[in-house]
């Protein structure tokens, strides 16, 4: 954590906007309906505490995640807010097909007009026509590219952006080893029942077609989605790296979300990829840019660093490939057994968290705003006790209206 005070925002200007990622975490103790009791609680809260989006993660076969289906979540929360956009960071598409996904968010938009964004994320498991078109280290926003080998050693990058944000690597061959593990296996087999996963970009060109009716059967006939919200629905594409994810949402000519808070030393690569591969397309007339945070909130830094405690136990769980456990309370956390091994294999993900204070956390997320050009900061937050959760994204947006980076600074970058 940087430890320079942030030079305040010119008096009356915008900041970035900053914007909630949410998995609907089961913590030690509840249960799904807590979990989701407290989601739709979190999203009218930070609805009033001005965060500018509410996206939903998609994951499967982890006891501690109840976030297992977007849609269903988004409609939950649509009856409960008003004016916070809501979408999905990511829905994976290889588990449906490009019709499910437009009639799906068609009807959320005809819920919520004008507020539901469509994000999309790689499968957990594609193809044999893509296993070799994996983005660099297999990875993608909300799952693993199943089976897909290990790229060559790459270049060492920098452990630091040149304005000081840290770069971490992550655990050399984590994606293809967890990509091979059965529960991976099983969840693409429970979810397509055997069938395989359109090529990624097909169906994102399908999808397309469906949204802007032109999609055209075997005959020459249109064929019209229904519902769909048409062409002014925003479709955003997550990414962990500079391959295919980050190619193709440039080519389209569509808004990119970059996983700092999964891969956080890719996520200059991925922007870069992004906007080298941007073509202006109707919905975007330049590269837009959403980047994700791990964040946690409190009024000391000490007091930060014990809600965040249970943090790297939660991420062991899923880098060992058994799926996330229930979040723990700093206490559990303090007596759960913990080795070097552990160490090594959370390291990047506990280096590139912004814990502290509203000014500490402030001052770094403003490192990763400048340093990626981000448009959108997505912040993804997760304590043991819900109040203190609420708590710390409050705090956040109470000081980063005063002292966030302006919107000026971050923006337009070819």
């Amino acid at each position: 954590m940087s430890n320079n005070e942030p030079v305040a925002a010119s008096p009356g200007a915008p900041v970035v906007p900053l914007s909630v990622l949410d998995l609907v975490p089961i913590t030690e103790g509840g249960d799904a309906r807590r979990a989701v009791a407290e989601t739709i609680d979190l999203a009218r809260r930070t609805e009033q505490a001005g965060y500018a989006r509410y996206w939903v993660a998609e994951h499967h076969l982890n006891p501690g995640v109840a976030g297992s289906s977007p849609a269903v979540v988004l409609a939950l929360l649509a009856a409960h807010t008003s004016r916070i956009r809501l979408g999905s960071g990511a829905v994976l598409a290889g588990n449906q097909s490009a019709l499910a996904l437009v009639e799906q968010f068609g009807l959320l938009d005809a819920a919520a007009p004008g507020r539901i964004d469509l994000g999309l994320g790689r499968s957990a498991s594609r193809g044999p026509a893509e296993k070799n078109g994996a983005d660099k280290n297999g990875a993608d926003k909300g799952g693993l590219d199943k089976g897909g080998a290990d790229q060559p050693a790459a270049p060492k990058r920098p452990d630091r952006a040149p304005n000081g944000l840290p770069l971490p690597p992550g655990p050399p061959g984590l994606f293809a080893l967890l990509g091979s593990r059965p529960r991976v296996a099983a969840q693409g087999d429970l979810l397509r029942g055997g069938r395989e996963a359109q090529p990624y970009g097909e169906q994102l060109e399908d999808l397309l077609a469906l949204l802007e009716d032109r999609y055209a059967d075997r005959e020459g006939g249109l064929l019209a989605a229904t519902p769909h919200a048409g062409p002014d629905q925003e479709i955003w594409v997550m990414g962990s790296s500079g391959g295919e994810s980050a190619q193709l949402a440039g080519a389209l000519g569509l808004a990119f979300g970059a996983n700092y808070h999964v891969t956080p030393g890719n996520v200059l690569e991925a922007v870069e990829a992004y906007r080298a591969a941007f073509r202006p397309s109707p919905r975007n007339a330049a590269p837009r840019v959403a980047v994700s945070a791990d964040v946690v909130v409190a009024e000391t830094p000490e007091r930060a660093a014990e809600l965040a405690r249970g943090f790297g136990h939660w991420v062991r769980s899923i880098r060992c490939g058994d799926g996330a456990i229930a979040y723990p309370s700093p206490e559990r956390a303090a007596e759960l057994p913990w080795t070097a091994e552990d160490d090594a294999l959370v390291a990047d993900r506990i280096a590139s968290r912004f814990v502290g204070t509203p000014e500490q956390v402030t001052a770094g997320l403003r490192l990763l705003a400048e340093a990626t050009g981000a448009d959108d900061l997505v912040i993804t937050t997760i304590t043991h006790d819900h109040e203190a959760r609420v708590r710390s994204y409050e705090l956040l947006a109470e000081h980063w209206a005063r002292h966030g980076t302006p919107v000026l600074a971050a923006a337009g970058q070819p």
